[in-house]
């Protein structure tokens, strides 16, 4: 069975700008990898746009995306924070925490038009982003006699794994991350070698 192992998200921090009506929603990505990483960011974006009205902000985490929050801070529910998420579904975009920090113009944009300055604002911001391609690997522990290195080497040179670690001694062991997708036939043809032990 054959099934996607990559995922995309954004390289680097990008902006992006959306106006109406006198309303200015100026929009941020930044990649992230936990929950930890978002609330300095805000507080950060906080403080630099201190006179801002609101400063809405989502984030996805996790390859699937199955790690999401959304906060409207101040604006009506589900008129920010949800379609800034949508357009990050929509773009096949996670690990990535989106910001919206929007200057009132004086005049109100009534839900539609709220919904559709924040799609908007982060749509800008991704059309301005790098989005890269990330694999989803699975980590190895290979042990092995000593002997077995040259046959354990050539299988490691046909599927190019990235080594995370390696000790090679009488009984030698190597730490890999293999794409998921490779995962079972690298295995399966490792196991053939003689005294070769496999952990994940």
């Amino acid at each position: 069975m054959s099934y996607t192992d990559t995922y995309q998200t954004i390289s680097d921090t990008a902006t992006g700008l959306f106006k109406d009506k006198g309303s200015k929603f100026i929009s941020f990505l930044h990649p992230i990898t936990s929950e930890t990483q978002v609330k300095p960011i805000i507080d950060s974006l906080k403080s630099e746009y201190y006179d801002a009205r609101h400063h809405c902000y989502c984030y996805r985490l996790g390859q699937n995306g199955e790690s999401w929050r959304t906060v409207d801070d101040g604006e009506p529910s589900g008129t920010a924070a949800k379609p800034m998420l949508g357009t990050l579904l929509s773009n096949e975009i996670t690990d990535t925490l989106a910001v919206v920090v929007r200057y009132f113009g004086g005049t109100k944009l009534g839900v539609a038009g709220l919904i559709n300055a924040y799609k908007e604002a982060t749509l800008d911001a991704i059309e301005n982003a790098t989005i890269i391609e990330k694999t989803i690997d699975n980590t190895l522990l290979i042990s092995f006699d000593y002997s077995q290195t040259t046959a354990i080497m050539k299988l490691i040179k046909i599927y190019n794994p990235k080594i995370i670690d390696q000790s090679f001694d009488n009984y030698s062991k190597i730490k890999l991350a293999i794409r998921a997708s490779q995962c079972d036939e690298f295995c399966a043809k490792a196991l053939k070698i003689e005294s070769l032990t496999i952990s994940q």
